[in-house]
């Protein structure tokens, strides 16, 4: 670059830092198409301000077991792994995180369909005490909104689902409770089977139990939606 303007390095460099330009960094970003998007920002973070239960599914979580051991950390090398895998067979975890007191209550299901969220929901039902209401916040799947999901909420009326805007996941805290089972028990862990990655993963969902830390949402709605109005601003402005 430096080359092709007649600069040298050495001005490229400072022209980049006073005009704070990193062009190595790239970011990506999707902005909802959701027609309902604030009004469901709004329903959502409502909630969350006062504290309901999430729930929600990560689907096929793979059971990997690495083709090569994997070399451990030592003085003046970091830990090396191999970037391929030896798969194993996938498994569905459901998990619903208890925005004020940080527990979760899970299963696990070979597949996900209308029949296994139904058996979750009936799971949560049991576990929350009968005299509260549970408000669960979930994704658009079309397993959340079939004829037998509309059964079973007509017959369990203290349940209340609330959809995220399409596009739109990060809006659910549950994603940071599955963000974080990935980083700390999946990303290096080594799992020959189904049974032992479902062993895994209720290990750490013991730990949570065990020394909960609820997740605190801490901008309003209208802050969330000020925030995507000056990002879409930029770019329009930006001319994309």
């Amino acid at each position: 670059m430096a080359r092709r303007c007649g600069l040298s390095q050495t001005a490229v460099s400072r022209i980049w830092r006073a005009f704070a330009l990193q062009p190595h960094r790239t970011e990506t970003f999707k902005l909802s198409k959701d027609p309902l998007f604030i009004e469901k920002v709004r329903d959502i973070v409502g909630l969350y301000l006062n504290l309901p239960d999430k729930v929600d599914e990560k689907t096929q979580i793979q059971a990997l077991d690495r083709s090569q051991p994997i070399l451990p950390l030592r003085p003046g090398h970091p830990e090396h792994r191999t970037h391929d895998y030896t798969r194993h067979g996938t498994t569905t975890l459901f998990a619903a995180f208890n925005t004020k007191t940080g527990k979760v209550i899970s299963a696990f299901h070979l597949r996900q369909r209308a029949r296994e969220f139904r058996k979750f929901l009936t799971t949560i039902d049991a576990r929350v005490p009968a005299h509260l209401d549970v408000h669960l916040i979930l994704d658009n799947s079309s397993t959340h909104k079939t004829p037998a999901i509309h059964r079973w909420l007509a017959h369990h009326p203290r349940v209340h689902l609330h959809f995220t805007p399409t596009g739109a996941s990060w809006i659910n805290l549950v994603e940071r409770w599955f963000a974080a089972l990935t980083e700390k028990q999946l990303r290096r862990g080594v799992h020959r089977s189904t049974r032992e990655l479902a062993l895994a993963i209720c290990r750490y969902v013991d730990t949570t139990n065990a020394h909960p830390k609820p997740f605190v949402w801490t901008k309003t709605a209208d802050e969330i939606l000020a925030s995507v109005a000056r990002f879409c601003q930029r770019i329009s402005n930006s001319g994309h």
